[in-house]
């Protein structure tokens, strides 16, 4: 007797929502992801979809009606609740466009909580175009499952960001100079990792992170990494040690 095939399919096409969503919601896509979903992907009335709103959770709906440059979806049944992600931050110094572009992609994928652009004295990227970083973002919870988009927050300057640190949260500073290794660091949730720009850290930043209570210094290893590298090297180290990556978790 032949197995049934799975349902939803797992080529099944997953896609962000900014509206609420549940068991008597009948969202309509148009735009960008209508042009995607029709001309692409050429869904018809009866195709799966699977959707999030970064409110309830994942759902999967089929096609109910299709127009030129709409479709019109019916709820089936909710498919996973609204996750909760490890409260890891990531304060980075803006990077080239390319570079932004892997951070943001793949702190998405690892699971942080909060994406912190923090402008530093090196930094040369200063203008952050939110519109890119927050499709960047959707793009990146639509491929790899999540169902809770990271927050955004606005760039910040470091002396503000240290100013303004909220108690209880641990600041692993990322130092090229030196310090722990960060696997044998014990700093669970919530904490936050900072990186810097591609000439790094000033001496004088330095002074200020390493004279701040919250701020400890970390090492990631004997080589020189590039800014992107560093970051997801950290978030990947973090999550594997105090994360959700563990059975148990």
């Amino acid at each position: 007797m032949p197995a049934t095939p799975a349902w939803p399919p797992a080529s099944t096409p997953r896609l962000f929502v900014d509206l609420p969503l549940g068991p008597d919601a009948a969202p309509m896509i148009d735009g960008p992801a209508a042009h995607y979903l029709l001309g692409v992907m050429r869904m018809k009335a009866g195709d799966p979809i699977l959707l999030f709103d970064n409110i309830s959770g994942e759902w999967l709906a089929v096609v109910a009606d299709t127009a030129k440059r709409s479709l019109t979806l019916r709820i089936e049944r909710q498919t996973k609740a609204i996750e909760r992600v490890p409260d890891l931050w990531l304060c980075f110094a803006p990077v080239k466009k390319a570079r932004l572009d892997w951070i943001i992609e793949k702190a998405t994928e690892l699971g942080v909580a909060r994406l912190q652009p923090v402008i530093t004295e090196r930094t040369i990227v200063e203008r952050v175009r939110r519109e890119r970083i927050e499709a960047q973002i959707v793009e990146a919870c639509e491929q790899c499952g999540r169902t809770a988009l990271p927050t955004l927050a606005e760039p910040v300057k470091l002396p503000q960001l240290l100013k303004d640190w909220p108690a209880g949260r641990a600041l692993l500073f990322a130092d090229e100079a030196g310090g722990a290794p960060l696997a044998s660091v014990e700093a669970p949730a919530p904490a936050a990792i900072l990186t810097g720009p591609e000439g790094g850290f000033t001496a004088r930043e330095r002074e200020l992170l390493t004279g701040h209570p919250a701020v400890r210094r970390i090492a990631l290893g004997p080589r020189i990494l590039r800014a992107e590298t560093a970051a997801i090297a950290a978030v990947g180290v973090w999550m594997a040690q105090h994360g959700d990556w563990s059975a148990d978790a």
